[in-house]
């Protein structure tokens, strides 16, 4: 049993960001079996995710996504992460997007010519585009119709709500998702203009209200609230 706790802190220890153990993954994967033997899977629930282009059925995905990791590895801008275990037990180590790190999604328009590649990697088709379809153009501020998410701010933690002049989100984002409203004071509130906000994940990336010191809060000022097909 020594031997055994001592095999799994060297695992802990090499574990790469995002990774995880032997030990938690048989943990996941019994408690999973547990639940289908109880026949109380389809109550599992997950936590909504932010899913890179292509994946919004979450249905689709989960199903269709074998955990073979190529997604990560070809994103760019490395804003692909393996969802946890308490996102929950069905989409376990299934590709998200994490906006908390500096990172955002353009749909790999810089890199790619706007074509995901994170989607073309795919090999099972959980991250599907339509036949036909235009992503965000952040050049001519085009939205396109390859949709992530919608970004929503929260006036009690949003840095600018307090007068202290901060627009950060609004200076990233290139699809005037964000626009400034003057209510009579020396400096404008941003605001989410929502039918242009195509979720790439731009303002939450520049969003400072966490590293401000005087926010208290579990997630920024502004963040990008998953949809589903």
């Amino acid at each position: 049993m020594a031997q055994e706790e001592k095999k799994d802190e060297a695992e802990a220890k090499r574990a790469p960001r995002g990774g995880i153990t032997r030990r938690g993954l048989f943990i996941g994967v019994g408690s999973t079996a547990a639940l289908l033997g109880l026949g109380a899977l389809r109550y599992a629930g997950h936590n909504p995710l932010n899913r890179p282009p292509g994946g919004t059925d979450e249905a689709h995905l989960v199903s269709g996504c074998i955990r073979c990791e190529r997604c990560y590895e070809a994103c760019p801008r490395e804003a692909i992460v393996p969802a946890k275990i308490e996102d929950g037990l069905l989409g376990m180590r299934s590709p998200m997007l994490d906006f908390n790190t500096g990172n955002y999604c353009d749909f790999c328009y810089e890199e790619n010519g706007g074509n995901p590649l994170c989607a073309a990697v795919c090999p099972t088709a959980a991250l599907e585009l339509p036949a036909s379809y235009t992503v965000g153009n952040p050049e001519t501020g085009e939205t396109g119709d390859i949709i992530i998410g919608t970004a929503e701010i929260d006036p009690r933690t949003c840095l600018a709500y307090r007068m202290t002049g901060c627009r950060d989100c609004y200076d990233a984002c290139n699809y005037s998702a964000i626009e400034l409203k003057d209510e009579g004071g020396a400096n404008p509130i941003p605001y989410v203009v929502e039918d242009k906000c195509n979720g790439c994940g731009a303002c939450q990336a520049a969003c400072l209200s966490l590293s401000s010191g005087s926010i208290k809060s579990t997630e920024r000022a502004i963040v990008v609230r998953p949809i589903e097909a």
